[in-house]
């Protein structure tokens, strides 16, 4: 099964995934969340009858935003049956007791309602939070690339492996950062702590899957020394890939169990991580092997012109 043979082809899916998220990425932007952006978030509980509805609730923090305190476009996610998560600006203590009263008395037929969370994030700690996000992100790819060099340090041209690494690990991050953005845009979903976790676990599965893979690259090159290294890779490819699919079919199984099943709180997580782990996935079979092929073929010379054709003079 000659599965390297159509490495451009898996290049070219690669991009027509990537390619709609960077677009959405530069026009609609990540929809942050009050952990990067700062704000307020209120969970409460509605101890009997019908939680009141999202325009309902707009209409109350619509109705206590102030020109100093501007909560007017709050984001409503029901919790169940019996409780609501609201998302707005930052909001003092004071606020908030309205709100919770007006819910109560407006909408709430009299019934008791319980705060079951409030936190509040300022603007200068989410800025704090956003920035030591992006590092851990961009500490974790330098050490993953160290990590894969010194690993992989007894075959030829160890840094490539850990590059190869590094190109599917930012694959995976597009394909992740360009469905936040594009599922904030029509669905409205938010970037929170959440997000950034399926983020790095989605790096981590990758990275752990790109190993497997190049390990058993190392260990066919030992053994065919004397084969070329596109043979090489494809075998590896091979072998390994029952054991990639299952072991990361078996993690998708019970994360799409989770997204359909475990309920609204973890739903955005659990299916961003659902998506990155399939494109882990993709990434450590057809993208990171692939591309240690191209660079020891140094295929790019041919990329931009035309092979020369020997013309034959009769």
């Amino acid at each position: 099964m000659n599965l390297i043979k159509y490495r451009y082809l898996y290049f070219a899916i690669s991009l027509l995934v990537i390619i709609p998220g960077v677009f959405a990425l530069i026009f609609w932007g990540l929809p942050l969340g009050i952990d990067f952006t700062g704000g307020s978030l209120l969970e409460v509980q509605f101890k009997s009858g019908t939680p009141p509805t999202i325009a309902q609730v707009t209409t109350i923090y619509s109705n206590l935003s102030t020109s100093t305190m501007d909560i007017s476009n709050p984001e409503v996610q029901p919790l169940g049956t019996d409780s609501l998560s609201i998302r707005s600006k930052e909001m003092n203590d004071a606020t908030k007791t309205k709100v919770v009263t007006a819910l109560q008395t407006q909408y709430g037929g009299g019934q008791t309602v319980i705060i079951q969370d409030f936190n509040q994030v300022t603007a200068s700690v989410g800025a704090e939070v956003a920035r030591a996000a992006a590092l851990a992100v961009v500490m974790a790819s330098l050490a993953i690339l160290l990590y894969i060099w010194y690993a992989f340090r007894k075959v030829n041209h160890p840094f490539r492996f850990g590059v190869a690494a590094i190109i599917a690990t930012i694959h995976d991050t597009l394909v992740v950062l360009g469905m936040g953005a594009i599922l904030g845009h029509f669905l409205g979903w938010q970037v929170d702590s959440l997000f950034l976790t399926a983020l790095l676990t989605v790096i981590g599965f990758s990275v752990h899957d790109d190993i497997v893979v190049f390990d058993r690259i190392r260990e066919n090159s030992n053994i065919y020394r004397r084969v070329e290294f596109e043979t090489v890779v494809n075998h590896s490819i091979v072998q390994t890939m029952d054991r990639s699919i299952n072991t990361q079919l078996t993690v998708m199984i019970t994360l799409l169990a989770l997204a359909l099943f475990g309920g609204d709180t973890i739903h955005h997580f659990v299916v961003i991580l659902l998506i990155g782990v399939f494109s882990g996935t993709y990434s450590s079979i057809f993208n990171a092997s692939p591309i240690l092929v191209v660079w020891e073929n140094k295929e790019w010379r041919n990329w931009f012109h035309r092979k020369d054709e020997s013309l034959t003079v009769q």
